[in-house]
């Protein structure tokens, strides 16, 4: 975890986002020695984004598996794919 104060993102702004964009995690910044804000680069966000994304599918899908849903098998998807693209 890195931590920097509002001080040094105010006065040195440019190390800081060299900083974000090096390390590729959140960078915690404080005000009067308190959490106040996360920094990271563009990158890291849209990165913890997709994860985030990703996690959802797949908690819907294990929440269907329980559920009992039917579902298809890799051989039978792409059976399915192909019919589709000849018949196209």
């Amino acid at each position: 975890m890195i931590i920097k104060s509002s001080t040094m993102l105010r006065n040195d702004y440019s190390k800081v986002s060299a900083l974000a964009h090096e390390v590729d995690e959140p960078i915690y910044i404080t005000k009067n020695g308190e959490g106040d804000i996360v920094v990271m680069s563009i990158e890291a966000f849209e990165k913890h984004e997709e994860i985030l994304r990703l996690q959802s599918k797949l908690k819907i899908a294990e929440q269907r598996k329980i559920s009992g849903e039917p579902n298809v098998s890799l051989t039978d998807a792409k059976a399915r794919l192909q019919e589709k693209y000849n018949n196209a």
